[in-house]
């Protein structure tokens, strides 16, 4: 059980990662599209909502990790 809530957490920090990285990636591009490119210019209030958005599923996602991480500690001193 603890297992695949650690495992759940971790995945969480992995994706929240790429997706932060995703949007931060598509603010630096912003700035540098040609305008005959305009219609690929990334919505920057967009990638900065997802921006936030990933930081909480990471902050998120490490409370899962620590919750699971206690978790374990009480079952191992429960079990000495």
């Amino acid at each position: 059980m603890v297992d695949s809530v650690l495992s759940s957490g971790v995945s969480g920090i992995q994706r929240g990662i790429e997706t932060a990285r995703e949007a931060a990636s598509d603010i630096a591009r912003a700035g540098t599209v040609e305008p005959e490119n305009a219609a690929t210019v990334p919505d920057l209030a967009e990638s900065a909502v997802k921006l936030i958005q990933s930081e909480q599923q990471v902050a998120a996602s490490a409370a899962v990790v620590r919750t699971a991480d206690e978790l374990l500690g009480t079952i191992i001193d429960t079990k000495a």
